[in-house]
């Protein structure tokens, strides 16, 4: 007796351990896709079933999204469709309660398989619920080492469909956000186009308009305007590459000496200015991993914004370390800014910075003055 019960006890902490590195798993995946898969083989493993699947119905109750684990590829694809949620697991969504049953065929609310679909015996099915709404049902069959599901089984994946839920609406939020930025974006590069480069390309068009009148009467003033719109087609390629390096972020590979030099040569490459580099390599090796990429993106925001706003000729990016801190100087010589205007307008660069700065307990300063350039200085601790 005292051994069952030990049994038991120990069985009982297994599961919620279990549940509990699930749980971690799951919530730290934002891919509603990755996230449907991973409550999927977590369920699975938590109960010791031989199939697990999570149907998401649609506003019909209709399974528009299908996940499931245990059955072969080959399996999968031999069925005539997938559960559409008429049977067990349509109940689950109308009584929106959990069903566990020893064999599915003896359920009066079963109405048997698709054609060509694995036989399964025994049913544990829970609904996953945001708040009174249904987000999908998660059901495993086939108990591997007994005949079914226990009181135990049931209440563990119950408890874990809470933690489904949340993981579920986090993913869903997250691709909304990710939608809106990639809507926000789109506007943004329209409008940048529409009042910088397409300008800038109708000008030199009106230009070439008044070379062709003036060339037959006026032929030393048809050149300077020819010399004109030369000078305007340069500077559109110009505004175009830096408008590509804007759009072209690279990637940190966590090494902030190569990072940074790739991104000087790319600027420099694309905005046709001249860089002065200055990194000290023991000041930036073996730096935590955010406190490196910090560095490496502020650089890239910093860069990014000189091509596109600063006309600046001169660049100079320093980084060296001081006692427990670590510091990135970005200076140009173009037309800089008005500190206190552009704080109520300020670019999603310069409050990037910012915001990532504080969050990792450090400094950032911009200064600038019209006319006169702007400097960033960040302060990063070592550890």
């Amino acid at each position: 007796m005292v051994t069952d019960y030990r049994q038991e006890f120990e069985e009982r902490n297994r599961q919620l351990e279990a549940l509990n590195q699930a749980a971690i798993a799951i919530a730290g995946e934002l891919s509603l896709e990755k996230v449907l898969q991973k409550i999927v083989d977590s369920a699975r493993d938590l109960v010791g079933a031989r199939y697990a699947a999570l149907g998401v119905p649609n506003s019909d109750g209709i399974m528009e999204t299908f996940v499931h684990r245990g059955m072969t590829t080959d399996e999968a694809a031999a069925m005539s469709h997938f559960p559409r949620g008429l049977g067990l697991l349509g109940a689950i969504i109308r009584e929106r309660r959990p069903i566990r049953v020893p064999r599915i065929e003896d359920d009066p609310r079963s109405i048997g398989f698709p054609a060509n679909h694995p036989l399964m015996i025994s049913f544990l099915g829970v609904p996953i619920m945001g708040g009174k709404q249904v987000l999908g049902n998660l059901y495993l069959t086939d108990k591997v080492d007994a005949p079914e599901f226990t009181a135990a089984d049931q209440e563990i994946v119950e408890m874990f469909a809470v933690h489904a839920a949340v993981a579920i609406q986090n993913a869903r939020l997250y691709e909304q956000v990710s939608r809106l930025a990639v809507v926000e974006e789109r506007a943004r590069i329209g409008m940048d186009l529409h009042d910088g480069i397409i300008q800038s390309i109708y000008a030199v068009g009106l230009t070439l308009e008044s070379v062709k009148l003036v060339i037959p009467v006026q032929p030393d003033k048809a050149d300077k305007l020819l010399d004109r719109a030369i000078e305007g087609l340069n500077d559109t390629i110009r505004d175009i590459r830096n408008f590509i390096l804007d759009l072209r972020p690279q990637r940190f590979r966590g090494d902030v000496d190569v990072g940074i030099s790739r991104l000087v040569r790319e600027f420099q490459a694309n905005a046709m200015v001249s860089v002065q580099l200055d990194v000290e390599q023991e000041a930036v090796a073996s730096l935590p991993t955010p406190v490196a990429r910090a560095i490496f993106l502020t650089t890239q925001e910093a860069l990014a914004n000189i091509a596109r706003h600063a006309r600046a000729t001169q660049v100079t990016v320093k980084a060296r370390r001081r006692g427990g801190m670590v510091e990135l100087m970005v200076v140009d010589n173009g037309r800089g800014f008005d500190i206190d205007t552009q704080n109520q307008t300020i670019g999603h660069g310069l409050s990037n910075m910012r915001a990532r700065t504080e969050e990792l307990q450090g400094t950032c300063v911009i200064y600038s003055v019209p006319g006169e350039g702007t400097r960033i200085e960040l302060s990063l601790p070592c550890s």
